[in-house]
């Protein structure tokens, strides 16, 4: 099992003692990669956690830590998994259990509560198009009255409780099986954060194999605990580009030119007006002196 952290000690404790005091077996291996935190959190995962094993590097990004432990994983199956979430009683194995049912079951994701107890909608979704996007970005999308083909950047047509196949999942519990992670690849280190699970989730359907949602399993999902709630300039930047890459790899060879430029042009006005927004600077400010 793979944990990249950066950072917030205290989710990430509270993660790993979600293992301590949940009925399920704790995996066989479970490794931390710290990622460049600029705190104690690598102090505290070795002094508090003796049976972590414990890998620091600097910031590379959320999919070549990961590919640090998936490069050489063991067992049946990989779980990823994030520092702000936090394990409740079944959840492993709940999903374990939904992977054991079909063998074309490459990938399994859980139910995502957030502290609110609402759902994190993005533990079971659609990939996103362009229309999808700007309706997401723009809130339209977002609204209980929007009709499917608006609302599918966040949503499926499964119910909160209902289990089935989905386009994809959420970065913040990914559980693999190890024979379509070899099959598949690794997750793809162009994005330096954000998108990769998208992108790894269609790679999976483009090799035969079904990404599945277990709404069994619940896990609790401090959502952006780790980043502070707000993107940084450069986390700003890296979401932009990832949308791009998506598009770019995806959908551009299907698209017109014209229409792939217009696609790239709104990403580019979408990262301008984040970056001078009020309260994109004030986030700003607050991860340089946070």
């Amino acid at each position: 099992m793979a944990i990249v952290s950066h950072g917030a000690p205290d989710l990430l404790r509270r993660c790993l003692r979600s293992f301590e005091t949940t009925s399920d077996a704790r995996p066989r291996w479970v490794t931390v990669v710290d990622s460049g935190s600029p705190d104690a959190t690598p102090v505290m995962v070795a002094n508090e956690f003796p049976w972590v094993d414990l890998l620091r590097r600097e910031n590379i990004g959320f999919a070549a830590a990961n590919n640090l432990v998936l490069r050489h994983a063991e067992g049946d199956f990989v779980l990823l998994l994030n520092p702000d979430t936090e394990l409740c009683d079944g959840a492993v194995a709940s999903c374990i259990a939904r992977l054991d049912t079909d063998p074309a079951i490459g990938m399994v994701g859980c139910k995502l509560v957030l502290p609110s107890g609402e759902l994190d909608h993005a533990c079971k979704r659609s990939f996103p198009t362009p229309l999808s996007a700007v309706a997401h970005f723009t809130g339209v999308g977002r609204s209980g009255s929007a009709p499917t083909a608006l609302t599918q950047y966040r949503a499926t047509e499964l119910g909160e409780d209902e289990p089935g196949p989905v386009d994809a999942v959420n970065g913040a519990f990914m559980l693999v099986r190890r024979e379509a992670l070899a099959e598949v690849g690794l997750l793809d280190e162009g994005y330096w954060l954000y998108m990769e699970d998208l992108d790894w989730c269609y790679r999976f359907w483009q090799h035969g194999w079904s990404v599945f949602y277990e709404p069994a399993g619940i896990v609790l999902h401090v959502k952006g605990g780790s980043s502070g709630g707000r993107r940084g300039f450069r986390q700003d930047v890296a979401f932009h580009r990832g949308m791009g890459r998506f598009y770019r790899k995806f959908y551009a060879p299907s698209r017109s030119p014209i229409a792939s430029a217009a696609v790239y042009a709104g990403i580019g006005v979408k990262l301008l007006i984040s970056l001078i927004s009020p309260r994109g600077r004030a986030a700003r400010r607050r991860s340089a002196t946070g």
